[in-house]
């Protein structure tokens, strides 16, 4: 497939179009029907959630938020291929694949209402926080790769990044050091074509991002990010690959940022409606779900009373989360050092002193 689909060649991997139907056989993953409607309910699923958390931000209930509309397919399929004991090292816009690693959205939910505690992720194993300063998680992602390497532990690293982010020192810094010691990290780059509001055409000189991977002597292609199947392949041989300390892939994930960058966004100053329209014939659930109905696994009816499950759910998660109640005074101070030096407790102090002043006012 590597060889194939080589960067140099300008050649997308892909295996269904549009409308769901295969038209590259040769590489269609051999998967069990149940595995393919779960991953799809999956998708489904964080979209709902993502939807959602829209909406709650509009009403003021949750703070600023990075949506994942459209790219779903991406960690839909990461998540079918990450064992428990491999690493994610994220950036802040795989929802499916937090999800998937033992993250719950009630802690997702926390980390956006700003608590620190969203972020302990209590019953998730190798996953490290969001991570906002951009790439920066790259670097991390290579040193934890260096470390299994060294070490010789059967765990391999998956990283994301946006298309942004490759203009960042870190993601080169990351890519050379990986390639060097040939750790095992697959490195996604979500190329949904705008780093916030900055073109992809003006991101960079070369012709796309995974032909960045010669530069670094490393394996490198570009997949149809909105088709499950063309990234669920394109991932598996990329995790056998480094497991087998053959050394880090570089995937190009091509996809579209349906949604604003963040609920701060204002996308229609920089985008036509146009664009929006072709990208969304494009949708990488309306092409699962295309491929599903076709072989008469899923239904439109079944469709509806699942949204309305899980909306049930959501919102139940999403209430607990409101009812948390307020972070310890102490919490704000405690975390820093192993043991509180005197000038951080005389700050505490002086902040209760100006709390209960306050409080006595009112």
């Amino acid at each position: 497939m590597f060889k194939e689909y080589e960067p140099i060649n300008k050649k997308m991997f892909q295996i269904i179009d549009n409308d769901g139907k295969i038209i590259n056989k040769k590489y269609m993953p051999e998967l069990s029907d149940e595995l393919i409607l779960k991953a799809y309910k999956d998708m489904l699923f964080a979209r709902t959630a993502d939807q959602m958390i829209v909406s709650y931000q509009r009403q003021g209930r949750i703070y600023t938020y990075p949506p994942n509309y459209g790219q779903e397919a991406i960690s839909g399929a990461v998540v079918q291929i990450m064992r428990d004991q491999d690493w994610l090292v994220p950036a802040f816009r795989e929802m499916g694949a937090y999800l998937a690693k033992g993250a719950s959205l009630k802690e997702i939910f926390l980390y956006f209402m700003g608590y620190e505690d969203g972020v302990n992720f209590k019953n998730a194993e190798n996953f490290l926080p969001y991570a906002v300063p951009i790439a920066s998680q790259l670097i991390h992602a290579a040193g934890i790769g260096y470390e299994i390497k060294y070490r010789k532990k059967d765990q391999v690293v998956f990283t994301f990044v946006g298309d942004g982010g490759t203009s960042e020192g870190d993601f080169h810094e990351a890519l050379n050091f990986a390639g060097v010691w040939k750790a095992p990290v697959v490195f996604i780059v979500q190329n949904n074509q705008y780093g916030i509001s900055t073109p992809f055409r003006v991101q960079t000189a070369s012709d796309g991002i995974a032909i960045k991977s010669y530069a670094y002597g490393i394996k490198g292609i570009q997949v149809d990010g909105n088709d499950f199947f063309a990234m669920y392949k394109a991932v598996k041989e990329s995790f056998e690959h480094a497991k087998a300390g053959e050394g880090p892939v570089l995937i190009e994930a091509v996809t579209y940022r349906k949604g604003a960058h963040t609920t701060s966004d204002d996308p229609t100053k920089y985008r036509t409606k146009e664009e929006e329209e072709s990208w969304d014939a494009k949708d990488p659930l309306k092409r699962l779900k295309a491929y599903l109905t076709s072989k008469k696994l899923y239904s439109e009816k079944e469709e509806e009373k699942l949204i309305e499950e899980f909306k049930k759910e959501i919102d139940r998660q999403f209430v607990e989360a409101e009812n948390y109640g307020e972070v310890a005074l102490e919490d704000v101070f405690k975390y820093t050092y192993a043991d509180m030096p005197t000038d951080l407790r005389e700050q505490m102090i002086e902040h209760e002193k100006f709390l209960q002043w306050k409080n006595a006012r009112n």
